[in-house]
């Protein structure tokens, strides 16, 4: 009985090189995702204190848990 050795197909891939971003095209999205999470921050950390934006504790409620997640004291 005679066996037939497959060898396995060699493909070649393409180089593929990187795409280069200009600065002047991701520094508007930078940006844009710095002050979100600028207002995250401010959110989780300060709001309902001294520097309240709403009344109640509303805000205080929703972020309690993300406050002691990230160390802020909150009572």
């Amino acid at each position: 009985m005679a066996e037939a050795i497959a060898s396995p197909a060699v493909t070649s891939t393409p180089s593929v090189a990187p795409v280069s971003l200009p600065v002047r095209a991701v520094l508007p999205w930078a940006a844009f995702v710095g002050v979100l999470a600028l207002v995250a921050l401010y959110f989780v950390g300060a709001e309902q204190g001294a520097t309240s934006l709403f009344a109640g504790e509303g805000v205080h409620e929703w972020v309690h848990d993300g406050r002691h997640l990230l160390g802020f004291p909150c009572h």
